[in-house]
């Protein structure tokens, strides 16, 4: 990414909103454009602490789920729902971590169906580790505490709003 900017580049799509005649849309504009790029930001600083370890979020969410259950193992079809992603990117992870000895895939004891995913001990091994990276973001997001409480809670009437939970 090229250097900072030196002027804040959504306060002046704000403004170009309002004197294109959409100011009824200017903060939702704003408010929006910002959550997307706080996501990116926050990805990028994420992705920097999984790529040494050899996972990507979307993976290392994979293997938290697993180190999480109380078996060690779900239903491909829960991890999907857990994590609210499509199948098709649970498939892709699974897959990935599959190739890398980190979980296993598994039929189901009584229900020839269902296929479990079952994290191993790598998989356990590479999940502690990545929390120890990961937390460094988590452990410092880049706002006061105070805040982060009330980003959370406002995050939140949005997510249940939209039908998350």
């Amino acid at each position: 990414m090229a250097g900072r900017l030196p002027f804040d580049p959504i306060d002046e799509a704000r403004r170009q909103w309002t004197a294109h005649g959409w100011a009824d849309a200017a903060e939702g504009m704003a408010a929006v454009t910002s959550i997307m790029r706080a996501h990116q930001i926050m990805t990028a600083r994420i992705d920097a602490q999984l790529r040494p370890l050899g996972l990507t979020f979307a993976r290392y969410e994979v293997l938290m789920l697993l180190q999480f259950s109380r078996e060690g193992a779900l239903p491909l079809s829960k991890v999907g729902g857990r994590l609210q992603v499509h199948p098709t990117s649970v498939t892709n992870s699974v897959d990935r971590l599959e190739a890398d000895g980190l979980v296993r895939r598994l039929p189901h004891p009584t229900d020839r169906r269902i296929t479990l995913v079952e994290i191993t001990d790598d998989g356990r091994a590479r999940a502690d580790l990545s929390t120890d990276a990961v937390n460094s973001v988590f452990e410092n997001p880049g706002l006061e505490q105070a805040k982060i409480a009330r980003l959370v809670t406002l995050l939140s009437e949005l997510r249940r709003g939209a039908g998350d939970f």
